[in-house]
């Protein structure tokens, strides 16, 4: 199986998570827990890495990192191993912790995209079917689908504040922060304490996943058109056949993906984007949401059709169609065969 690709940055923010072997519990105890952290501790001193979010979920844990020194592999090697070590030493047993190699998600560090992954890492505690927060349930309350009761959104806040093992009661103001933490940067650009906890609680209460975790897919990387493009040249000289690269290089203009339809179709988007019934529009958002590397509300901001709800819904609608529909699968066939050809 081909190694997921790697790439250290100078000052990059990665999303960082880790999972037992066959989703078994890594954290069984508080001992379990308060050692984890005991070890995530010494990251700052031992490799100068920032540490400004994290969750330990049962069998897996959340970590957004900050790397002054670009080595966010070596220090997240350490970590891993030098828990498995000691969680492995108490049971007095011998094998594997953890599932394989750890995801790295590269986090564009402008804008809102750092915020918006701590808020997604901090959430993650009530992200289940029991809170009624799982993908379909939370789609469905985020589209106004599902009604909203009072009571369960207290109750989602309730255990989000309780959940001892993350970094959201020091962001939240409920508990001390930890002098390893990095709270500063984050809180400042969400405008304080106060405006953090309602970021966070508008989530909650609304259903809707932070700004670019629309699909919850993992990626190499999330954020801007401009940071994606600079990052393909950052690993130009990387494997061109690991699977990471390939999806760099497969990222092509939004505006490139709307032109292809247009020849599919030999209209202009102005003539048919509006049209109601047309195949068109849909086609576009399919092909952008698989092949411009950019977020849903990106791509309706850019083509102005709307929200990203609207272009959630529209592509799943489209993909949904696709098994019974040859007209669109070959349509769509023939816009990936043109893309193809446009590769950047």
């Amino acid at each position: 199986m081909t190694r997921p690709l790697r790439v250290d940055i100078e000052g990059g923010w990665y999303h960082i998570t880790a999972r037992g072997i066959e989703r078994r519990v890594i954290f069984e105890d508080r001992r379990d827990h308060r050692h984890f952290l005991e070890v995530l501790a010494d990251l700052p001193e031992r490799f100068g890495v920032e540490i400004h979010a994290y969750a330990l979920m049962g069998n897996h844990y959340h970590l957004l990192i900050r790397t002054p020194s670009a080595n966010a592999s070596v220090a997240i090697q350490w970590l891993n191993v030098s828990y498995s070590v000691w969680f492995n030493r108490r049971r007095r047993r011998v094998g594997h912790v953890f599932q394989g190699r750890f995801g790295s998600t590269l986090v564009d560090g402008d804008g809102s995209w750092a915020l918006n992954a701590s808020v997604y890492i901090h959430l993650n505690p009530i992200r289940t079917a029991e809170e009624g927060l799982d993908k379909a349930s939370n789609r469905a309350e985020a589209q106004g689908v599902k009604p909203l009761d009072r009571e369960v959104v207290k109750g989602r806040l309730r255990r989000l504040r309780g959940h001892e093992w993350s970094s959201y009661g020091a962001y939240a103001g409920y508990r001390a922060k930890p002098a390893w933490l990095a709270t500063e940067e984050l809180l400042k650009r969400a405008g304080g304490t106060a405006a953090y906890r309602r970021l966070v609680h508008a989530h909650v209460t609304r259903g809707a996943v932070p700004d670019g975790y629309e699909d919850g897919s993992a990626r190499l990387a999330r954020g801007s058109r401009t940071f994606l493009e600079g990052l393909k040249h950052r690993v130009l000289a990387l494997n061109k056949e690991q699977p990471a690269r390939r999806e760099l290089a497969r990222c092509v203009p939004l505006e490139q993906v709307v032109a292809v339809v247009e020849q599919v179709k030999g209209e202009r988007w102005e003539a048919f984007k509006d049209r109601h019934g047309d195949d068109g529009r849909d086609l576009v958002l399919y092909l952008a949401r698989r092949r411009s590397g950019r977020t849903l509300r990106e791509i309706g901001e850019a083509l102005g059709v709307g929200e990203y709800k609207t272009v959630a819904q529209a592509v799943r609608r489209f993909e949904k169609s696709l098994p019974e529909n040859p007209a669109r699968r070959q349509l769509v066939g023939d816009g990936l065969a043109r893309l193809s050809n446009v590769e950047t």
